[in-house]
C-alpha cells in the first residue's frame, strides 16, 4: 500500500473526516501536508504566532498551559485552529509525546478548506464544543 493510501485509510476512520467520500479523502490528502515532531518537540508554542491546523495521524501530544499538562492528543484529534480562525496566538504549548505524524494545512487556507467541506465544519464545531466543556472542568 503507498503512504498516500495508507493516509486515506487512517483519516477515514476519524471522526473528523467520516462524512467524506474516498476522492473527498485522496483530495484532503493532495491539500495537506505531511510532517514529523520529534519525541518532546513543541509543535506549537503558547504565546507565539501559529499558523497552521493539525491533524494527528500518529502518535500522542501534550496540552500544556503555562508550564502544566492539561490533556492528551491522540491520532484524529486536531489543534491549531482557533490560532487560525482568530489569527491570534496560541494559549497552549503542544508537545509531541513520542514521534508525532500530522497533516498540516496553512492557516490561510483553513477558512476555504472549511467552507468546502460543510460537514467537516460541523464536526470541527462539535469539537470545540467538547473542547470548551472540558476547559469548563479545568477552571472549576
Amino acid at each position: 500500500m503507498d503512504v498516500r493510501a495508507e493516509v486515506v485509510d487512517i483519516l477515514a476512520g476519524f471522526s473528523l473526516f467520516a462524512d467524506l467520500t474516498t476522492p473527498e479523502l485522496e483530495n484532503l490528502v493532495d491539500t495537506f501536508d505531511e510532517q514529523m515532531f520529534s519525541e518532546g518537540e513543541r509543535v506549537v508554542r503558547q504565546g507565539l504566532s501559529s499558523a497552521s491546523f493539525y491533524v494527528i495521524l500518529d502518535g500522542a501530544a501534550t496540552i500544556r498551559v503555562d508550564g502544566k499538562d492539561r490533556a492528551t492528543l491522540r491520532p484524529g484529534d486536531f489543534f491549531g485552529e482557533i490560532s487560525c480562525l482568530l489569527g491570534e496566538a496560541p494559549v497552549a504549548d503542544i508537545v509531541a509525546q513520542k514521534q508525532l505524524r500530522c497533516l498540516v494545512l496553512p492557516g490561510e487556507s483553513l477558512e476555504r478548506f472549511l467552507v468546502g467541506h460543510p460537514r467537516v465544519l460541523f464536526r470541527l464545531l462539535q469539537g470545540e464544543a467538547r473542547k470548551v466543556r472540558t476547559t469548563t472542568r479545568w477552571l472549576t
